[in-house]
C-alpha cells in the first residue's frame, strides 16, 4: 500500500497561468510559497519559504485561473508528481509538481476590506471535504486569542 498525499496553506507567488492541450483542456499552473521559523546553525530563529509549483485541470484550473491572484491565500489538497523531460540541449531534466484534486480559496481576496473576506472551495474529488470544513478560516485563525482546542482524535494521522 501507498500513500501520495499533500496538503498546503500558502500564498500564491503570482498569478495562475492558464493553458489548453490540443483537445481543449484547461490547465492552470502556480506557484505557491509556504513558510516556517527554523533556527539556524547558529541558534538564531529565521524565515524559511517553499516554493511549490502547482498544477490544477479541467474546472478546478478556469476557477483558480478567474478567482486567484498573486498573494491570495489558498489550501491545496493533492498529490506529488516528479516528471522527466529534456531541455533544449538534450539533457535530462526533472520537476516536481503538486497536483492539486481540491482547491480552497482562503481569507480576503488581496486589496478586499476586512469585511470581504470569503471562501470557495474547488473539487476535483470529495476526499478530505470533513477535514476542509472543520478548518477555520485565516480570519478566524489571526482573531483568535488562543489556538483553537483539539483532541488527539481531531489529528488525521
Amino acid at each position: 500500500m501507498a500513500i501520495n498525499k499533500v496538503m498546503l496553506l500558502g500564498n500564491l507567488g503570482k498569478d495562475p497561468e492558464l493553458r489548453y492541450t490540443n483537445q481543449q483542456f484547461p490547465v492552470a499552473k502556480f506557484s505557491l510559497a509556504t513558510g516556517e521559523r527554523r533556527k539556524d546553525a547558529s541558534g538564531n530563529w529565521g524565515e524559511h519559504t517553499e516554493w511549490h509549483n502547482i498544477v490544477a485541470f479541467g474546472k478546478t484550473a478556469e476557477l483558480c485561473s478567474q478567482y486567484l491572484k498573486k498573494g491570495r491565500q489558498v489550501f491545496i489538497e493533492g498529490r506529488i508528481q516528479t516528471r522527466k523531460w529534456q531541455d533544449k540541449e538534450g539533457k535530462d531534466r526533472w520537476t516536481t509538481e503538486i497536483i492539486a484534486n481540491n482547491v480552497q480559496f482562503v481569507g480576503n481576496k488581496p486589496g478586499a476590506g476586512t469585511d470581504s473576506g470569503a471562501s470557495y472551495t474547488v473539487e476535483t474529488t470529495n476526499a478530505g471535504n470533513e477535514l476542509l470544513d472543520s478548518l477555520p478560516s485565516a480570519d478566524q485563525v489571526s482573531a483568535a486569542a488562543e489556538p483553537p482546542a483539539f483532541d488527539d482524535d481531531d489529528i488525521p494521522f
